[in-house]
């Protein structure tokens, strides 16, 4: 065997050499996650009534609404909102209302494993309620701080723990059913604006009217969460 040709066989060894590695390497590789089934959104929009939701039950029924144009009508759907005792009626958690987790955005992407990653409760962050991961039911970013019209501004009605707040003080808009008087505790989506962070506890509205929810970088947006 001539040099030339000894020459020749060596360098393909060395050209291939990589190319071995490489689908080595792929073969070894895990399979990437398939999308998880879609049970998270919020909103893409309100009723259209400030924070006169029609209580829990219209809330709900909105966000069931909009989940099955979607695709999403298989699941039954709850709006994460808390409400406060009043009437003679006890106060509900809105972490107590919205399943058990995992949560998926429509894209199939991981927003949340269970309550308390939800919450923070063990560790903080845990979830990914953000600008990125928190779209809604059409799979789309949702507008916050610095696109116009802002609306990160999310109704909530909850302590940052996703517990009710107190009887006392209106933090919910009487309940999901005033769009004049009263207030209610909003979160940003986007974590950012007015020096707090929290996806669920970041101020109150100035009014329950959709012209008060506006005028602070909101739109009546709710989040929903799949119980099932």
């Amino acid at each position: 065997m001539n040099k030339t040709r000894i020459a020749r066989i060596a360098g393909l060894t060395l050209l291939g050499a990589p190319l071995a590695w490489l689908a080595l390497a792929q073969a070894a590789a895990p399979p990437a996650a398939p999308p998880g089934p879609f049970t998270f959104f919020i909103t893409s929009k309100g009723p259209g009534k400030g924070a006169d939701l029609g209580g829990l039950a219209g809330a709900d029924a909105h966000c069931q609404t909009l989940a099955a144009a979607a695709n999403g009508g298989s699941r039954t759907w709850h709006a994460y909102l808390s409400t406060q005792a009043a009437d003679g009626k006890p106060a509900v958690n809105a972490r107590d209302r919205i399943g058990t987790g995992p949560w998926y955005n429509a894209k199939g992407e991981l927003v949340a494993q269970n309550v308390a990653d939800l919450h923070g409760d063990n560790v903080r962050d845990r979830n990914q309620i953000n600008k990125q991961f928190a779209l809604n039911e059409k799979g789309e970013v949702v507008n916050g701080r610095g696109d116009m019209p802002n609306r990160h501004d999310i109704l909530t009605g909850s302590q940052s723990d996703g517990r009710a707040y107190a009887a006392g003080e209106d933090r919910t808009c009487r309940n999901w059913t005033s769009s004049t008087d009263g207030s209610a505790m909003l979160g940003h989506h986007d974590r950012s604006g007015g020096g707090n962070t929290s996806w669920n506890q970041a101020h109150g509205s100035r009014g329950c009217s959709q012209e008060n929810l506006i005028s602070t970088g909101g739109d009546g947006l709710m989040y929903c969460f799949a119980i099932n």
